[in-house]
């Protein structure tokens, strides 16, 4: 089970350099007046959503489930910390759902948002990730 515990931990960073980076590109893209940069963001968007952070959410939600069910299932009916954590972590889910309509949105030119709109949705993941990592390591509740 070592090695289920290790690979999550691996998926997660994985998953969050993702979730860090693509609302940073975004911020960038928003700026970008020339063809050229607008066609060099939209490959890079596209990369780093399909080739690093669909994969590894896909293989975060596979461990966090198999250590759910093996480990934590009786924790999960008698404490809050963990009902909590799983709220974060479907948040961050939603998020990515916002990434993939963003890049949609920038993919076919119809990009609604300023630069600032994308500082500060790229603050939602750490927001997350703070309480997420306080309610594993404290069990607050």
């Amino acid at each position: 089970m070592a090695w289920v515990i290790a690979l999550h931990i691996i998926f997660v960073i994985c998953w969050f350099a993702g979730l860090f980076y693509l609302p940073r590109l975004f911020v960038y893209h928003a700026q970008t007046t020339d063809e050229l940069s607008h066609a060099r963001f939209k490959i890079m968007e596209r990369k780093l959503f399909f080739g690093i952070m669909m994969p590894s959410a896909i293989l975060t939600l596979i461990t966090g489930v198999w250590l759910l069910y093996a480990y934590a299932w009786q924790a999960y009916e008698t404490t809050w910390w963990l009902k909590l954590k799983l709220i974060c972590v479907l948040l961050l889910f939603i998020f990515q759902g916002f990434c993939w309509k963003y890049l949609r949105d920038f993919n076919s030119d119809r990009n609604i948002h300023s630069h600032k709109f994308y500082r500060w949705f790229n603050e939602i993941p750490t927001v997350l990730l703070f309480i997420i990592v306080i309610l594993v390591v404290v069990k607050p509740f």
